[in-house]
């Protein structure tokens, strides 16, 4: 079987990608654990992660970003089955 850069870059991604979830994941359990609540730290992660991508990005890219999240919000992919419409 025949793999190309992109399948292997593809993989490489998807593999950072579940690393970083679960990294997130236990950082969201010990807050929790010390009793923050979650709209301050889903606050404090957005701005987080808007502040280090900024680094790199422009505000243009910035606001593609967001505006690809609102539309998946909209969706209702970030949402509990028990909670989507």
């Amino acid at each position: 079987m025949f793999v190309t850069v992109a399948d292997l870059r593809a993989k490489i991604e998807e593999d950072m990608r579940l690393s970083s979830a679960e990294y997130q994941n236990e950082a969201w359990a010990e807050a929790q654990l010390a009793g923050i609540e979650p709209e301050i730290m889903a606050e404090s992660a957005f701005s987080t992660a808007l502040r280090e991508l900024g680094k790199t990005h422009d505000e243009e890219e910035l606001l593609m970003l967001l505006d690809e999240l609102r539309d998946r919000v909209v969706s209702g992919e970030f949402l509990d089955a028990r909670t989507h419409h």
